[in-house]
């Protein structure tokens, strides 16, 4: 008996030299997770009261949290199938899955097919849901900005086949979000695209160059625009009674919803601020609402778990990059950006610190499109972590 204890002993220790390396990030998994049901959570809490209101008498007091439900339960099935997918199947559907992207921010435009709300056309009504091609171009234009920095290599420090055709697409994405008009999602998909092009080794001053040609562009459309200019003018002194009570009427409240919450909050479900008083409290200003629930320490709670997720995606492109897995990398980081870029302009707004753009929070607002396309893109880092972690052990993908 003791012979084959040996043995047994023997046949499942671990050899010298051989790693013990987990197949998946455990601690991004579990961050990720942790978010989604907190967000599940708390627009349960910001949209209960919802129904009492003429506008959703006769949707229920679940309605808004059971949706949600749904929509994460989409997001991980569709996430699962993205994580199984190859990143070398991704790379070859960068550029198709972009054109489809960008027919349908066109499609959405057409009078009829497209949905329009609040004077924005920006939904494709798909039966009892409504998709939002914006959220699909962020994670279209990281596969495609990824895979052109690959295929460009040679030709990044030129202008005419290393910067315009770049641009040019830029340029496309830009006038069609423009004229939905959706701005947030536009500075969300310029952002993902200059970073991972400065990350791929772009030209510095053709970099520099994009990116002044970003900014004017921003500037110039806020000051043509009569009601983006007012939205920055009452951003700086939301205060002033006519803007308190006109278009600063959204960031007022979450301020006061903010200030209410103090260190530790006023305890949740307890918010006031949620009770018809804060608009969108359930999507745009969740962030409002945790504040006033959960305080100073449940914000920076939330906001140190993007942090861990941003660095996380970052550690895992460094990997890939390592191994010489370029697409990979780069696909990493523009997730790490994403997730990065649209948490810090959501929470911005909710503080005061940057002009109201209208996007959600990633993982955690209330939203059919974003919280889907939020788990795809998840999911896609975790296949780069999973195939580099592979690669690691000397198995074959």
């Amino acid at each position: 008996m003791s012979m084959i204890a040996d043995l047994s002993a023997s046949l499942n220790a671990v050899r010298p030299g051989r790693t013990t390396m987990p197949t998946v990030d455990a601690s991004l998994i579990i961050a990720v997770s942790a978010l989604v049901m907190f967000g599940l959570l708390m627009v349960y809490s910001a949209s209960i009261a919802l129904a009492d209101g003429p506008r959703y008498e006769s949707y229920g007091r679940f309605y808004f949290v059971g949706r949600h439900a749904v929509f994460i339960l989409i997001g991980l099935l569709a996430a699962l199938f993205t994580a199984s997918v190859p990143m070398k199947v991704w790379q070859k559907l960068a550029l198709p899955l972009f054109a489809v992207a960008l027919l349908m921010l066109l499609v959405v435009l057409v009078p009829g097919l497209g949905r329009e709300v609040n004077g924005a056309r920006r939904w494709l009504p798909l039966g009892p849901l409504n998709f939002q091609p914006s959220e699909l171009m962020k994670f279209a234009v990281i596969l495609y900005a990824a895979d052109y920095v690959v295929r460009k290599q040679a030709h990044l420090q030129g202008f005419l086949r290393g910067f315009l055709p770049m641009a040019m697409a830029l340029a496309l994405v830009g006038m069609l979000l423009l004229l939905e008009p959706d701005l947030g999602a536009f500075i969300v998909i310029g952002a993902i695209a200059v970073g991972v092009l400065f990350i791929g080794g772009i030209n510095l001053k053709l970099f520099a160059t994009l990116l002044t040609a970003v900014m004017s562009c921003f500037l110039l459309l806020i000051w043509l625009s009569p009601w983006r200019r007012e939205r920055l003018f009452v951003y700086l002194d939301p205060w002033n009674p006519d803007n308190a009570y006109g278009s600063a009427y959204q960031l007022s409240h979450s301020l006061i919803a903010l200030g209410r919450g103090e260190w530790f909050g006023v305890g949740l479900g307890a918010s006031i601020e949620k009770l018809h008083y804060l608009p969108e409290a359930h999507t745009d200003f969740i962030v409002a609402v945790i504040g006033e629930e959960l305080g100073f320490v449940g914000v920076m709670c939330l906001v140190a778990f993007f942090v861990f997720i941003v660095l996380r995606g970052f550690e895992i492109a460094r990997k890939a990059m390592v191994l010489d897995r370029v697409f990979d990398g780069l696909a990493a980081q523009g997730v790490a950006l994403w997730m990065g870029v649209q948490a810090f302009i959501n929470v911005g707004v909710c503080l005061g610190l940057l002009p109201t753009k209208g996007l959600t929070l990633p993982l955690v607002s209330y939203g059919g499109s974003g919280i889907v396309l939020n788990l795809v893109a998840i999911a896609l880092l975790l296949r780069v972590d999973y195939e580099t972690r592979c690669m690691m052990r000397g198995k074959r993908r």
